[in-house]
């Protein structure tokens, strides 16, 4: 069985070191109390709840997976998942960053995001569970009419209801614009749905009282395609207004997804019969709620492609200093074993390095992102909240691409640390590997990510997020130049943001012709982005390490591992580059019929 200890060290230097996190919550409103002795306390807690609770419950759910009853559309979860539901919500953490006004605690999302990392490396799959219902509270607080507040999102921020989001159905996934789920109104205001979709996780489940469905969907009068798209909240059990639970809905589970992981996390295919449901928003409008619902889960999934990164490269770690096998090739460096530990071994200290380079560079990063929603949540300054949604929206597609595709190469390399033990489950890292594979696909698939990187907010909004980075880029560079100690990261830093901003430019040149070059390039530039964005964290991190009252050794291993990463990942950059350059014409020039 695979060990996970919460890295609140580490956690502790990207939130207070590099990220002033705490002198940044003095200066929001709603934020002051979130001084350094409430976050430790949290964190604390957490990381107990994470290691105690949800860690040991990793390989039962992987083993057991969750059970279907057909007679009845219902749906258990692993021995032990509910048991941890109810205790995750009699700690009040389903409400941790809930507005006070319905129940919640009002916390920044800062403190939240560390959290969810450390339950997506415990237990990525009963994470899904609360992942979905925070969507739900989301989209409810930006888009939901009072009483719907009053009536759905108290019971889910208590912790008696769910949330899920049903956006895909059997004939289109990603393109929207083909659903086919019907709403009609009824007289009384409300409205009844009728359609099926597919991938529902935590679509039921018997963690709750009850479920509430966010559900896509098209109105009679609805035009074509996305733009004839609502949403409407579904509940399980019918809800009044006044928040009263009645009858079972016309919404079942039809049936569960047989999976190659996450098999603790209920996918399912929710079956919509004349249901009763209530509009969100305005009508045709139903993309801007789900956006709100999709961002907060994009970043979600990107958690837990840190998260699954972490514990593998925990396990990957300690495997290594134990496990004897040959001599290092400069001589035995524990003469005194028969052998020394592989953790000698240049490769294995490659794979390690790469692990360690990415869940610290990651956690910076994606805890920095989280500052920004907070930002955009709560400062008082529209210019600052502008540009927090700006960069924010700029750089979920690349912690969402980046950080899961990251992971499938971390579990990997514990797969290849391990040897054969990797292959054999009890060990834990197949069931690693296994679970990290769908974070690339759900919440939209790593092309996804891509084409929203770089179709919508670099070419469509005019790489507004793009120039708001870059320009904290160039700040930070301007702010060390000189400075010796930085001088190996710094120089290649501002180069790479230079020439980030170039190939930028020299694809929408390209576009311009051909707007094919825009699919051909994406995904190799939002890897591009990626390890340029990582490098910038990196080079903060030293920075920060350097300026800090850490100690020698913490220092070390900070700069050594960036060090590391400007030699051995960062170069990935040329490959991606040179792709990207030699345009569309190789992936266009056989013809469809010519493949096979």
């Amino acid at each position: 069985m695979t060990k996970y200890a919460a890295p609140l060290d580490d956690m502790r230097f990207a939130l207070y070191d590099v990220l002033g996190a705490d002198a940044l919550f003095a200066r929001l409103p709603g934020c002051e109390t979130a001084n350094r002795e409430l976050i430790d306390a949290v964190l604390e807690e957490a990381g107990k709840f994470s290691e105690q609770v949800l860690a040991p419950l990793n390989q039962v759910g992987d083993q057991e997976g969750c059970h279907h009853d057909k007679a009845t559309s219902s749906v258990t979860t692993p021995q032990g998942f509910k048991e941890a539901f109810k205790q995750y919500v009699e700690g009040g953490w389903m409400g941790l960053n809930a507005p006070e006004s319905y129940g919640g605690q009002d916390l920044p999302e800062t403190i939240g995001v560390a959290f969810k990392e450390m339950i997506a490396a415990a237990n990525v799959a009963w994470g899904t569970y609360p992942l979905l219902s925070s969507g739900a509270t989301e989209a409810l607080t930006q888009h939901g009419e009072e009483w719907q507040r009053q009536a759905f999102m108290k019971p889910i921020v208590a912790g008696r209801w769910t949330g899920t989001m049903c956006l895909t159905e059997p004939h289109c996934g990603t393109d929207l614009g083909l659903l086919k789920t019907r709403a009609e109104p009824a007289p009384d205001g409300s409205y009844r749905i009728s359609g099926t979709k597919i991938f529902i996780s935590a679509g039921e489940h018997d963690l709750a009282e009850n479920i509430v469905h966010l559900v896509l969907a098209r109105l009679p009068d609805a035009p074509a395609g996305s733009r004839g798209i609502s949403m409407f909240l579904v509940p399980k059990f019918k809800v009044a207004r006044d928040g009263s639970m009645g009858a079972r809905n016309g919404v079942a589970c039809g049936s569960i997804e047989h999976k190659m992981g996450v098999k603790g996390s209920a996918t399912c295919v929710m079956n919509f019969d004349g249901a009763e449901g209530y509009l969100i928003g305005q009508p045709h409008k139903g993309l801007m709620a789900m956006f709100t619902m999709m961002n907060a889960a994009r970043l979600g999934v990107g958690l837990q492609g840190l998260g699954l990164i972490e514990r593998a490269w925990q396990n990957s770690l300690a495997y290594a200093r134990e496990r004897l096998q040959m001599r290092a090739l400069s001589g035995p460096k524990f003469p005194d074993k028969p052998a020394d530990p592989i953790i000698v071994h240049p490769d294995v200290r490659r794979m390690l390095l790469t692990q360690k380079a990415f869940a610290e560079g990651g956690r910076a990063m994606a805890l920095y992102a989280a500052t920004l929603a907070d930002i955009f949540l709560r400062s008082g300054d529209a210019g600052e909240r502008e540009r927090a949604e700006q960069q924010l929206s700029f750089l979920i597609p690349i912690i969402k691409g980046v950080l899961t595709e990251a992971a499938i190469e971390c579990t990997y390399d514990a797969l290849q640390i391990f040897g054969g033990h990797g292959y054999i489950a009890e060990w834990g890292m197949e069931q690693l590997a296994r679970d990290a594979r769908i974070t690339t696909i759900y919440e939209g698939t790593t092309q996804i990510q891509a084409l929203d990187l770089l179709g919508r907010k670099v070419m469509q909004l005019k790489g507004v997020g793009l120039e708001q980075f870059l320009g904290v880029i160039g700040a930070f560079c301007k702010e060390h130049a000189g400075q010796a100690a930085l001088a190996e990261f710094i120089g290649p830093l501002a180069e790479h943001a230079q020439a980030w901003g170039a190939l930028t430019q020299s694809i929408g040149q390209r576009a311009m012709q051909n707007a094919e070059e825009v699919g051909a390039a994406a995904v190799d530039y939002l890897f591009y982005s990626g390890y340029v964005t990582l490098a910038y964290f990196w080079a903060r991190s030293v920075a920060a390490a350097d300026a800090s009252t850490r100690s020698a050794g913490f220092k070390q291993a900070k700069r050594a591992t960036a060090r590391f990463y400007f030699a051995r990942i960062l170069p990935r950059t040329q490959t991606h580059a040179a792709a990207i350059e030699a345009g569309a014409a190789s992936l266009l020039d056989l013809p469809s019929e010519l493949f096979g």
